[in-house]
C-alpha cells in the first residue's frame, strides 16, 4: 500500500541514494572491494559492456580486472531521484574512461552516459539492486596526440555509436561484449524507461 512521506524524509532519501551512487563510484575505481560491497542490494544486478551477472560476480570480476591492470575509471555529474515508498530510480550523469593499449597504441577511451539504477531498502539501508548504463556518445584518443590509430571500420560498425569505440578497445583487451545496450534513444532505452516505472509501481525491473 503507498504511503504518503514528508517531504523532509524523501530528501532525506535522494541524499542518501545519491551518497551510495557517489560511493558506488569512489570505491569501486580505488579497488575498494570490502566497502563496494555494501553499496549492492542482496540481489544486486549489474550490467555492463563488458559484463551482466549478479553484484557479488561483477565484484569478483572487477577484481581480477584490478589486479590484472586494467583501469576502467568514473566521473560523476548531477543525479536525478524518483522514490516511491522503499523503492527509487537514481539517473546520474556519467563518463566512464579506460586506458589500454589499441593495436600498440596508448590511448583512452571515454564514453559519456548516465547511470540508470533501480534501488531498494534493503535492511534499513539504500542498496541498488539493478544497474545499467546508458551509452550516449563516446570517443578515443591517442595518450600521444601525434600518435595515429587504423581502427577496424567494420569492427566499429557491429555496436552501436554510443559505446563503439568503448566496445573496441575492450573486444581488443580480450573482453566479451554485449551488443544492444541502452543508448542516446532507441528501443532498448524505452525499454528500460518501462522497467524503471514498473519498478517503482511495485512491478518486476526485468535484467
Amino acid at each position: 500500500m503507498t504511503t504518503t512521506r514528508s517531504a523532509l524524509a524523501v530528501r532525506d532519501d535522494v541524499q542518501e541514494i545519491r551518497t551510495v551512487v557517489e560511493n558506488w563510484a569512489l570505491w569501486r575505481d580505488a579497488g575498494d572491494w570490502d566497502r563496494f560491497t555494501t553499496v549492492w542490494h542482496t540481489h544486486g544486478r549489474m550490467s555492463a559492456t563488458w559484463f551482466q551477472g549478479t553484484a557479488a560476480e561483477f565484484i569478483e570480476a572487477s577484481a581480477r580486472a584490478w589486479a590484472a591492470g586494467v583501469r576502467i575509471l568514473h566521473f560523476l555529474g548531477g543525479t536525478t531521484v524518483e522514490v516511491a515508498d522503499d523503492r527509487a530510480i537514481a539517473q546520474t550523469k556519467m563518463t566512464i574512461t579506460q586506458r589500454a593499449p589499441v593495436h600498440g597504441v596508448p590511448a583512452d577511451v571515454v564514453c559519456t552516459g548516465r547511470f540508470y539504477d533501480f534501488f531498494e531498502r534493503e535492511d534499513g539501508q539504500w542498496r541498488i539492486v539493478r544497474r545499467q548504463p546508458i551509452y550516449e556518445i563516446d570517443r578515443l584518443t591517442p595518450v600521444d596526440p601525434a600518435a595515429r590509430i587504423d581502427l577496424d571500420q567494420d569492427v566499429l560498425a557491429r555496436f552501436p555509436e554510443g559505446y563503439r569505440h568503448l566496445a573496441y578497445v575492450q573486444l581488443h583487451a580480450g573482453f566479451q561484449v554485449k551488443n544492444g545496450l541502452p543508448g542516446l534513444t532507441g528501443t532498448a532505452l524505452e525499454d528500460l524507461y518501462q522497467d524503471g516505472a514498473a519498478w517503482l509501481a511495485g512491478g518486476v525491473g526485468s535484467s
